[in-house]
């Protein structure tokens, strides 16, 4: 089969064929006359023969060019022509084409056909524009044939809409190619999509928890398809105290021991608590426990006595020395701002009034800083973010390592003079 023999197009209801002598005339008639709209008719039918549609390919307008590039009847050296388009449309008739043909190409195409082909793909993956590779990446993202270094190079691509695609549903990346990805630091979209795939190993799941992707991780715990080892398990549940994204899709997670439910229904809210102990695999005693453990939230959650001011309620802690990190987080936690306030400001040596306008400033920096300035842990300032400043998700801070700040002291510092804190 030489270079000119067309790509075989889907079978389909036979045409009648058209004589190249006669479909030549033709085109010297359209062109005589420069009709786009008559050209642009005949690069579309399948009978039209490989000369007459490399010769439009060549010389014709974007418009019958594309028809060309999406015409299964071109040849193969044709469509690598096309892949050279300067017409961003026609390289993408060309890419959705290309898709199509790649099942089953080289059990039906010679060897020179199948590498003609191959190197069309190649240079649609490594196109220029990004809709051109994202219109591949999408049409390709099943297939297991094309080859793994294009599937490789759209995963690592640095557009979102060319990756996701691939990483997420390619059956053709492997755990090394997932687990490098994922140490490249590829944007949160890139991970969430690893963390979709249908299956994900312990290997890739277990990477995925330490890239601290908070939606990745969210991901990763309610596919059911993803396997997560003991180890990883553990420690997800232990950074879940500071990162409340994850209390839900933990306590929904199938394949929790009972030890790991214990352990998420002592950090989780009273609605999710509630939720845990109504679960059907869980043994009578794991279910008294956690009925025991949101009894204790519920009264938590009791509004405070009247009788006290904020003012009174801090001054009596201090004196009875129980002014330290566990009083702000509680007071934090029942939504007492004032107490909260007044309670920072002993802590800090600050004034009340400087307090206010850090905790009115609508960011968590300020208030990780201010928390620090105190001598509390990060895991207070968590509490002030989510309970109590009540800031969405994507603006919280969440802890370093599950414990540590997650500025620098620097930062910090800066923060705090900010406010005129001295440090």
């Amino acid at each position: 089969m030489d270079r000119e023999t067309p790509l075989r197009p889907n079978a389909g209801a036979a045409v009648a064929r058209l004589d190249p002598r006669n479909a030549l005339d033709i085109l010297d008639s359209r062109t005589a006359r420069q009709s786009r709209a008559g050209a642009a008719e005949l690069a579309a039918r399948a009978d039209a023969g490989p000369d007459v549609l490399h010769y439009l390919a060549a010389h014709g307008a974007p418009a019958t060019r594309a028809a060309v590039a999406a015409n299964p009847s071109a040849t193969a050296a044709t469509n690598r022509l096309l892949a050279d388009d300067q017409v961003e449309d026609v390289r993408v008739e060309l890419a959705l084409k290309i898709a199509r043909l790649m099942p089953g190409l080289p059990a039906q195409e010679s060897s020179h056909i199948v590498a003609l082909t191959v190197e069309t793909l190649e240079c649609l993956a490594r196109d220029a524009a990004v809709r051109v590779r994202a219109v591949l990446a999408e049409a390709v993202k099943d297939l297991d044939c094309i080859p793994h270094d294009v599937a490789r190079k759209l995963a690592r691509d640095l557009e979102t809409s060319v990756a996701v695609p691939i990483l997420q549903y390619s059956p053709l990346l492997s755990d090394a190619d997932l687990i490098e990805v994922i140490a490249c630091g590829q944007v949160q979209e890139a991970l969430a999509a690893i963390a979709s795939r249908k299956p994900v190993s312990e290997a890739v799941g277990e990477a995925l928890v330490h890239s601290l992707d908070v939606p990745a991780v969210a991901a990763l715990l309610v596919n059911p398809h993803a396997r997560i080892r003991k180890e990883t398990m553990d420690r997800i549940i232990e950074q879940a105290e500071e990162i409340h994204a994850w209390h839900m899709p933990l306590a929904m997670r199938a394949d929790l021991s009972a030890r790991a439910i214990r352990r998420i229904g002592a950090l989780v809210g009273a609605a999710i608590l509630e939720q845990l102990a109504a679960r059907h695999d869980i043994s009578d005693a794991t279910r008294l426990r956690l009925n025991r453990e949101l009894r204790s939230r519920l009264a938590e959650a009791e509004p405070v006595s009247d009788t006290a001011t904020p003012a009174e309620a801090v001054a009596q802690a201090a004196r009875e020395g129980r002014l330290d990190g566990l009083f702000v987080e509680q007071a934090a936690q029942a939504g007492r701002r004032e107490q909260v306030v007044l309670a920072l400001a002993q802590l800090a040596s600050i004034t009340d009034q400087t307090v206010r306008r850090m905790l009115a400033s609508g960011s968590a920096k300020p208030v990780v800083a201010l928390v620090w300035h105190a001598h509390l842990s990060m895991r207070v300032a968590f509490r002030i973010q989510t309970s109590l400043l009540k800031l969405p998700t994507h603006e919280v801070l969440p802890a370093r390592d599950g414990v540590g700040f997650p500025m620098s002291k620097e930062e910090m510092r800066w923060h705090l003079n900010y406010f005129n804190i001295p440090v």
